[in-house]
């Protein structure tokens, strides 16, 4: 008979929950806070009970006497007013004295209760009570800080003369101390502050030197200024030698043309300006010119010979030799000129090259001037700042009154301690602290006797098995409601319904991962004692798989006591019993369930008289060979473990049995004695899974509830929409 492959069988770890603590070599403090806060009201009520007790057993007669004064230690003289006005001292800061300051409230007390402190008080105390020491003054005198800047001094002693003088004694202590106090604070900032003055003054000495040296070394006050003055003047050659070149230009410009000007024959028209506007050469021009006239007039009547005729010519050379010397004078004079502006242009271009390596010297000269400006500003602050201070604290030095005050003005002297009983108070104290020991060892020993798994870390730790999944104890989602839709389910909010259901999505992907190499199609739900969610976990983890796609059959293998039709809001006219006992197919007697379109279900029927001679039939292992290769994944809900055979009967033909243990119900030792029986009868074991969890709830709720939330918000507001835009 072919049979389904089964996984290998886990080795069990039964005592492991008894010895796990051992192992560790040290308490479980995880597991003895869980159990005190289930026994909270255990621990409550002893400590309640305890305490009540040792307060009726206190004494009413009164046996010792206190005293108390207050100290006010933030003064609010005139003297301290004034110097609280001055800035830099120590008390003008937050208004507080140098002692309040100084130190916080636990530091003040601590030295308050010193030997340094007290010694005085002890010594003069022996005078009169030779057997007070230090240790019996300092375990009577509590000293606490009640409101800001005001401390309490009580004193608790069985003798009423002792309390005043104590106290007495403490008070001008005290006062003293205040004043004392603030005194070696400022002398020691005084101290301080000469200290660091030393390095500034000599400092700022240094730097005034630096500063002197290159003011002299570049004969000049101000770098920048300087530099200032230099820009402008390169900026004005600059402009100088640029119409210096313009000048150049227009005057080489003329002087080209009058070149080619004197090319030309002399006593020819002058069309050059410079030639044209020079008056004596116009005037010789002119003179050649009519002598040119008279000479035409004449060789009209004359020859060349005749003697005026001659005269004439002669005076014409004599003309024009004049005329060349003009322009050659002329020519003189604009080559003198273009000199004087070509030499004026190389004396300025050396003016400015010789300002720019000048500008460039003196960047670096004025680095190290703000250089040296800046390091002496900040030396001569530091100086300023410790001078002040320094004046600041010899005005407070001189201050005589003690900065601590009583706070009662009329308080001079302690006097008429009051009497109370101090057992009272100390009984009640006690006695709650002997009543919470009490209550914490009666809870741990409660909930050992319990013997019961809590968390399912205990469970992890009992057995060497897969956890394959937690779930969450929800009582509203226990069972499934017989509406025909899961999503119409009376009041079930569907955020953590989907919240629910995703715990069994990963139960049923863990199962899945178990058979990497041979796939799981059949198993069996099963649990050690009755009520614990078996049935639950099975139509859950059934809706599961076949959300997921899977075809998955849900048999009611609990013959004893069927209920899951009535889970799922099915008949039980006819099951699992009629197809063993008789020829009815098994494929009329499934039934879809109206929850899940892919989930089939085959209800127990009829309640037999022998269950287990059924079960164990060799029809019933064909029936479930041939379920198990109809189905993706067959589930078989069988009664439990302890006490009955069915789970190990079916286990054996199927992949493996899956066990469910409810937190918080389950006992220890029923849930080893069917772990041994599983381990006798060789029953795989594909894991178990924690019912009924009462730990913080795991992210994927709050995520599917926010998820839930914003989209039921985000549909409402479309409705809304929606409506709106049909009504307008």
């Amino acid at each position: 008979m072919l049979k389904a492959e089964k996984y290998p069988q886990q080795f069990l770890n039964v005592n492991a929950a008894q010895s796990n603590d051992a192992d560790e070599g040290g308490l479980n403090l995880g597991r003895v806070g869980a159990a005190l806060r289930r026994r909270v009201l255990l621990i409550a009520g002893m400590t309640c009970l305890v305490a009540t007790a040792a307060v009726l057993k206190a004494e009413i007669d009164p046996r010792s006497y206190q005293a108390e004064i207050e100290i006010l230690t933030e003064s609010l003289s005139a003297e301290a007013q004034a110097v609280a006005d001055v800035p830099q001292t120590l008390v003008s800061q937050k208004g507080l004295t140098s002692v309040a300051k100084g130190k916080n409230v636990k530091t003040t007390i601590k030295v308050l209760k010193s030997r340094r402190v007290l010694g005085p008080v002890v010594r003069q105390l022996q005078v009169k009570y030779p057997e007070i020491d230090y240790e019996y003054i300092a375990s009577s005198l509590k000293i606490e800080s009640t409101e800001k800047h005001i401390i309490t001094v009580q004193f608790i002693d069985l003798r009423e003369e002792v309390v005043t003088d104590v106290l007495n004694a403490i008070k001008d202590t005290y006062l003293n101390y205040s004043l004392e106090e603030r005194r070696n604070d400022v002398q020691e900032a005084i101290k301080f502050v000469e200290q660091q003055k030393k390095p500034l003054e000599k400092r700022v000495r240094e730097w005034q030197d630096k500063l002197r040296r290159i003011r002299q070394t570049n004969n000049m006050v101000d770098p920048t200024q300087k530099a200032q003055e230099v820009s402008a003047h390169i900026t004005s050659l600059n402009q100088q030698l640029l119409q210096n070149r313009v000048q150049l230009e227009q005057m080489f410009a003329k002087y080209q043309g009058l070149q080619r000007e004197l090319a030309q024959q002399p006593g020819s028209l002058a069309s050059n300006p410079i030639l044209s506007e020079n008056p004596n050469y116009q005037n010789i021009l002119v003179q050649i010119f009519q002598v040119n006239a008279e000479i035409a007039k004449r060789s009209s009547v004359y020859t060349d010979v005749d003697e005026g005729m001659q005269r004439l010519r002669d005076q014409k050379a004599n003309m024009v030799a004049l005329l060349e010397q003009e322009r050659q004078r002329v020519n003189r004079d604009f080559q003198s000129r273009i000199q004087e502006l070509r030499s004026r242009d190389a004396s300025l271009v050396q003016k400015i090259n010789y300002l720019n390596t000048y500008m460039r010297g003196l960047a670096a000269v004025s680095r190290d001037y703000d250089n040296i400006q800046r390091e002496l500003q900040i030396a001569t602050q530091a100086l300023n700042q410790f001078t002040e201070k320094q004046q600041a604290l010899q005005i407070e030095h001189a201050q005589r009154l003690q900065p601590w005050k009583i706070l009662d003005p009329e308080l001079t002297e302690v006097n008429s301690p009051k009497a109370f009983s101090a057992s009272t108070k100390i009984n009640l104290i006690l006695g709650s602290m002997l009543g919470m020991l009490l209550g914490v060892g009666s809870a741990l020993v409660v909930d050992k006797l319990s013997n019961v798994f809590y968390t399912s870390k205990d469970l992890k730790e009992a057995v060497k098995l897969p956890l394959l999944g937690v779930v969450p104890l929800r009582r509203e989602l226990a069972t499934l409601s017989s509406s025909q839709n899961q999503n119409l389910i009376p009041g079930i909010q569907p955020a953590a319904r989907a919240s629910f259901f995703e715990v069994f999505r990963s139960l049923y992907t863990n199962i899945l991962l178990l058979g990497s190499d041979t796939p799981i199609r059949s198993l069996v739900i099963s649990s050690a004692s009755q009520e614990e969610g078996k049935s639950t976990v099975a139509i859950h983890l059934a809706l599961s798989a076949a959300a997921m796609g899977q075809r998955v059959l849900l048999v009611d293998a609990n013959l004893r006591n069927p209920t899951l039709h009535k889970h799922l809001g099915l008949m039980n006219i006819q099951g699992l019993t009629d197809v063993i006992s008789s020829e009815l197919e098994w494929s009329n007697i499934i039934e879809r369930s109206p929850a899940e379109e892919n989930l089939y279900m085959m209800s127990a029927g009829p309640v037999p008289p022998d269950s287990i001679r059924l079960l164990a039939s060799e029809k019933m292992q064909d029936l479930m060979n041939d379920l198990q290769a109809s189905f993706d994944l067959v589930i078989y809900d069988t009664p439990p473990l302890v006490g009955f055979a069915d789970a190990n009967l079916l286990a054996a033909n199927t992949n493996g049995m899956v066990l469910v243990a409810a937190l918080g119900k389950l006992k220890r030792t029923v849930f080893q004695e069917a772990l041994e029986e599983l381990q006798i009868s060789g029953t795989p074991i594909l894991g178990v899974v924690a019912n009924r969890s009462k730990d913080t709830v795991h992210g994927s709720y709050s995520y599917y509830q926010q998820y839930y939330r914003q989209t039921m918000k985000a549909e409402r507001i479309r409705d809304s929409q929606e409506a709106g835009t049909t009504v307008s």
